[in-house]
């Protein structure tokens, strides 16, 4: 795993910062063949990679972990990659490949998905709510969207009967809302000016996801590449098994006078900045006091 480790390493660099669009698609090939090679290793789920430049999370009961990584296809195009490894009871490798369509789709919020057209993003942040007895993962992700503005996407993650992943669902109510709005959503996402500065994050001691309330500094609402936030924070609390929208969160408690910021992953020119990518996933597999989130993956046994 070690060996690997280091070409792994060498490869998802080049994914970002080869020099052309020849050489990044060449390593994020070696990269994911080297990658499944490594994981076939038994018990590779315990691995934690820390030094593979790509975003890694972990779940938060630790039963599965979720690689995703872009490629930089030319100065308009980003490619979305990812991964879902299962942790299984003897060790052995279970993984479900996920391939972004988001770019053939006309409105990828409006429907559930599998692994197969998966909206792709690199996720930061993973949150289990439980409803009857069901397990729900939030997914948080950060998409560089086009050359004028990017987007943050809010996407709920559950396992089918045959355990496979299904994205999205009627998780998101909008019913009380002034604003009219679908009732429910499958995902969720904002889309914002490229250089704009975004608060998108779960506060766990509000247990809310807190977000930017964004307006158009030009007043053009059509154009969401004009959109920054305006100071107010928007958010969603968990209800009943969705997430119910909060049109003004007027009530939380900033932190030692900071917004409740997540890391950003990307430069204000969009290029991936690995040391911050890094520190996102990091911060990610750690809190205050968690059982389970800590910097190195969870412990062999458990079920």
């Amino acid at each position: 795993m070690e060996r690997k480790e280091d070409s792994l390493k060498r490869f998802a660099k080049n994914i970002v910062f080869g020099k052309d669009a020849a050489e990044r698609f060449r390593s994020d090939s070696n990269f994911v063949r080297i990658l499944v090679r490594a994981l076939r290793t038994k018990h590779s789920f315990y691995h934690p990679l820390d030094s593979v430049p790509i975003s890694k999370l972990y779940a938060p009961d630790s039963s599965f972990r979720i690689f995703t990584w872009q490629l930089q296809k030319d100065e308009y195009v980003y490619l979305q990659k990812g991964a879902i490894q299962m942790r299984t009871p003897d060790g052995s490798l279970k993984l479900f490949p996920l391939h972004d369509v988001s770019m053939f789709s006309a409105k990828p919020a409006d429907s559930v998905r599998s692994r197969e057209n998966w909206v792709g993003a690199i996720y930061y942040k993973i949150i289990l709510k439980t409803h009857n007895n069901k397990k729900y993962y939030t997914l948080l992700g950060f998409d560089d969207f086009s050359p004028t503005s990017n987007k943050k996407w809010m996407e709920v993650l559950t396992f089918n009967e045959k355990g496979e992943p299904v994205f999205g669902g009627p998780f998101f109510a909008f019913a009380a809302d002034s604003v009219k709005k679908a009732a429910v959503l499958p995902r969720f996402n904002i889309e914002y000016k490229k250089d704009a500065r975004t608060t998108f994050n779960y506060d766990p001691e509000l247990d809310l996801i807190v977000y930017d309330h964004l307006i158009s500094e030009s007043d053009e609402p059509n154009r969401k590449e004009t959109y920054i936030p305006d100071g107010d924070f928007e958010g969603f609390k968990w209800e009943n098994g969705r997430w119910v929208h909060v049109d003004k969160v007027f009530n939380f408690q900033l932190k030692d006078g900071q917004f409740p910021m997540d890391e950003k992953l990307f430069d204000d020119a969009g290029n991936a900045d690995e040391e911050r990518l890094q520190r996102a996933t990091d911060k990610n597999l750690e809190k205050k006091n968690p059982p389970k989130k800590t910097t190195t993956p969870p412990k062999k046994g458990g079920g």
